[in-house]
């Protein structure tokens, strides 16, 4: 129980009637409350009538006043509202007692222990409550600037991918430049492995192969690459990324491109579907997705249950 609050009033009743039986005489109450810091003030007036007219004054009216003192005082009166639930509780030679008060004091004191220890249960669970409710908020904020930081990403990629679309006199740097801010978005959701990488030969150190980048999504991988270019994407191009898949076990592949595909290009995934997983996508559908606010997981799990279930790799999803 916290006994930085006040007695609850059954409490008060049971120390009012335990602390009596617990002293044999009068002078033995008020050395109780003494000994647990009740300050010499809120004893005085006891003191002198026990010695001055012992018969007007009884046990348990000592016990009364001064615990109903200490439970009307503030903080200051912490210690003492403490020490006396503390000496009660912890009371355990009742040879001290009067030989017919001691049964009586064994029950009492149980009953003491047994309200302290209920509302030791309670303050346990109400702090207990507190705990998770704290952690509750504390959970949700650090998701809601999550949740922001992953926006603010979102659009610092928007803002890149549309100053791409400037870039008409330098195709090769708007390619390049590409793969980072798509980089950048997958990295945004979370399911950015590697950006681009090159291969080279153990012998020569010459490149022998050029990622673009990998993702994870539902704990599988997959090579990404990316195309911007003039004209749908033919069998050429698409062959080469087939290729870096057939040379890797259990490895999936998405191919992002600016025009689109030809229909040859599209046979031969639909084909290749027979062995390896791979999922099609155009740059219009990020820019779309971008515009929508929408879930870049969701729009790769389309396209990739297209593929597997209906032996379609190109499944447009948004326009």
């Amino acid at each position: 129980m916290d006994e930085s609050f006040h007695y609850p009033a059954e409490l008060t009743n049971l120390l009012v009637d335990t602390i009596p039986l617990l002293c044999r005489s009068k002078d033995d109450v008020v050395l109780f409350f003494r000994g647990a810091g009740v300050p010499d003030a809120d004893l005085a007036d006891m003191q002198r009538r026990v010695l001055t007219d012992r018969s007007g004054i009884n046990k348990y009216e000592i016990a009364r006043t001064v615990v109903q003192r200490i439970n009307e005082k503030g903080d200051r009166y912490l210690r003492p509202r403490r020490e006396v639930v503390k000496r009660v509780v912890e009371f355990e030679d009742f040879s001290s007692c009067w030989p017919s008060d001691q049964l009586k004091a064994k029950g009492l004191v149980g009953e003491v222990r047994r309200v302290v220890n209920v509302k030791d249960s309670f303050t346990r669970m109400a702090e207990e409550r507190d705990k998770e409710r704290e952690e509750r908020a504390r959970t949700a904020q650090m998701a809601r600037v999550q949740a922001q930081e992953r926006r603010d990403r979102i659009c610092a990629v928007k803002a890149d991918l549309y100053a791409l679309f400037a870039l008409r006199d330098n195709p090769q740097h708007r390619g390049t430049h590409l793969e980072k801010v798509l980089n950048a978005l997958f990295h945004a959701y979370g399911i950015l492995v590697k950006e681009n990488f090159k291969r080279r030969s153990p012998d020569s150190h010459e490149v022998i192969e050029q990622v673009d980048g990998v993702i994870e999504l539902d704990a599988r991988l997959y090579l990404v690459e990316m195309k911007w270019v003039a004209a749908p994407i033919g069998v050429g191009l698409i062959s080469q990324h087939l290729v870096r898949l057939y040379g890797r076990a259990d490895v999936r592949g998405f191919f992002i491109a600016s025009d689109g595909y030809a229909d040859t290009a599209i046979s031969q995934c639909r084909e290749a579907l027979a062995n390896k997983v791979i999922a099609l996508c155009t740059l219009q559908e990020f820019v779309a997705l971008l515009e929508g606010e929408g879930h870049l997981e969701d729009m790769l799990r389309r396209k990739i249950r297209a593929a597997e279930l209906d032996k379609q790799p190109y499944l447009p999803v948004l326009s």
